[in-house]
């Protein structure tokens, strides 16, 4: 059974299109992807692939966790690549349908973020160049990265780019609670007003079975370099070094934080002596009342223990 809501749409017949191997590809389109310029981009990246001669099924459904267990039911059908189609929020559910199958994850960015799009270098804004770049990757191989896994209350959860657990955060937290407005003004909204009330969170951290008690505003842990729809945090983060990059923000004032922010979109505030960042294997962070967020989606309450599946990920980039 499909769950209700979803809508698949699959190719023409053999005989009416022509190919000489048809291989079907999952097209997983946003289900929030109502309004604004990139609507369309998911019926877009289809008509695409169709156009050069694969086989495309369309998943659509009212919200994500019937568009995730339509996901989950397809793969295990056997298809070549699942393409997701939207932002972070999309490659979060592919990444975590797909680490530990043998079947790629391609993408289509078409959100307000697209972090992960930026890590891996893919087309912002133009589905065509997107939809032709995963076709390159798909015939010459792709990629393997790392993925990153999040282990909460005896709960995992895998991520491609960053996870944050701090300001960040709860701007998220914030934003994510308003109606509007829509696409990325209400984060900024949402940081202005977050920046107003927020205190510095002590936190216990024990990275590669080193413990201390850290001070700061915020912690990052990172297998990419980007958060917050190209703010690039940890310039040197690569996502195939089976490395993680851990981030601190230690307590400044706010005027002082707001000096340092317009330098972290070029990763020109890495000199700061406010900011450290260190290499580490794995990473637990505790502290109370505390929400860590990955790939711009909400993953549990602190604590939490960060560590990674070294080229657990295939992706078509």
């Amino acid at each position: 059974m499909v769950p209700a809501g979803i809508i698949h749409a699959v190719n023409p017949s053999a005989a009416e299109n022509p190919s000489s191997t048809p291989k079907k590809i999952v097209v997983a389109m946003n289900p929030a992807a109502s309004f604004g310029r990139t609507r369309h981009a998911g019926h877009q990246a289809a008509a695409f692939l169709r156009a050069a001669g694969r086989d495309v099924v369309v998943l659509q459904a009212d919200d994500y966790d019937a568009l995730r267990s339509a996901v989950e039911l397809t793969l295990a059908t056997g298809v070549e690549a699942l393409v997701v189609v939207g932002g972070d929020g999309m490659v979060h559910l592919g990444v975590n349908a797909l680490v530990g199958l043998d079947i790629p994850l391609g993408i289509v960015p078409s959100g307000t973020g697209n972090d992960v799009a930026r890590m891996l270098a893919l087309p912002l804004k133009d589905t065509a160049a997107a939809c032709r770049r995963l076709l390159l990757a798909l015939e010459a191989g792709g990629r393997r990265i790392d993925a990153g896994r999040v282990t909460s209350a005896g709960r995992t959860t895998y991520f491609a780019g960053v996870l944050s657990a701090g300001f960040d955060a709860a701007v998220n937290e914030r934003a994510n609670s308003w109606r509007w407005p829509r696409g990325k003004s209400r984060y900024n909204l949402a940081m202005l007003r977050e920046l107003g009330s927020f205190r510095r969170i002590t936190y216990t951290v024990t990275a590669d079975d080193v413990s201390w008690s850290q001070p700061a505003l915020l912690i990052s842990v990172a297998n990419g370099q980007f958060i917050g729809g190209g703010m690039k945090i940890t310039p040197g983060a690569v996502p195939d070094d089976g490395w993680l990059d851990m981030f601190v923000v230690k307590p400044l004032s706010r005027l002082r934080f707001l000096a340092v922010f317009p330098k972290v979109f070029a990763g020109k505030h890495t000199g700061h002596p406010a900011v450290e960042i260190r290499r580490v294997r794995k990473v637990r962070l505790e502290a109370d009342g505390v929400v860590a967020y990955a790939d711009g989606e909400r993953i549990a309450d602190l604590p939490v223990v960060v560590d990674l599946v070294p080229a657990g990920l295939w992706v078509l980039a």
